[in-house]
Order: C-alpha cells, then sequence, then structure tokens
C-alpha cells in the first residue's frame, strides 16, 4: 500500500513537503506519480519519478516550484512545493505503475497498480 502525509494548511508562497511511503513493496520497482483533484475539478497528474530517479517530470503549472524525489532506503517519494498558490489546493495522491528496476527512461500517469488514500493541502490566507 502507499501513504501520503504531509499535507495542511499553508499561507500562499509558502512551501510543503508530501512523502509517500510504501509497504509490501519496493519503490525501487516502481515508477512513482503524483497526482491532484481540486473541488469540482478532474484529478490531474502533477509530477513522477522513474523508478531509478534519473528522470523526472513536471505538469506546466508546477515546474520551477516542485521538486520529486526519491529516498530508497526509506522506500519514499517526496513532493517538495515551493511558493505555493491557491491553485494548488487540492487532495494531492501518490501512485506506484511496476516497471524494471533502474528504469531512467520515462515515468508515466496512467496504468497505475496502487493508490493511497491522498492527503490535504490547502493554500490559503
Amino acid at each position: 500500500q502507499l501513504v501520503e502525509s504531509g499535507g495542511g494548511l499553508v499561507q500562499p508562497g509558502g512551501s510543503l513537503r508530501l512523502s509517500c511511503t510504501a509497504s509490501g513493496f519496493t519503490v525501487d520497482f516502481y515508477n512513482i506519480g503524483w497526482f491532484r483533484q481540486a473541488p469540482g475539478k478532474e484529478r490531474e497528474g502533477v509530477s513522477c519519478i522513474s523508478s531509478g530517479g534519473g528522470y523526472t517530470n513536471y505538469t506546466d503549472s508546477v515546474k520551477g516550484r516542485f521538486t520529486i524525489s526519491k529516498d530508497s532506503a526509506r522506500n519514499t517519494v517526496y513532493l517538495r512545493m515551493n511558493m505555493l498558490e491557491p491553485e494548488d489546493t487540492a487532495i494531492y495522491y501518490c501512485a506506484a505503475r511496476t516497471t524494471t528496476r533502474g528504469n531512467n527512461r520515462r515515468c508515466e500517469y496512467y496504468g497505475m497498480n496502487y493508490w493511497g488514500k491522498g492527503t490535504l493541502v490547502t493554500v490559503s490566507s
């Protein structure tokens, strides 16, 4: 399973770090993606990282503000979010898609095998 943590209430311009910790499998065999769903909107892919950690992707609206990383020893993937905006308010989910170990060629936002239950991020003054 996947468990997200680190959400909360933050003022515009603030920062948060979300964590996605896996149990029952190792993230080294999975590409991991972060998704979000705002009220009244469809879920969107925010960022993903390949199993080897060498390939990352970001949706345009978060480029330069969010950073995805992984710690294999902790079996955890992080999403560092800086310069948060009210438009970033959403439930953030992480998900895993099986792949080969050490993949550094791609990651994706579809075909996910496991999902977490989400963590709420609220950006408001």
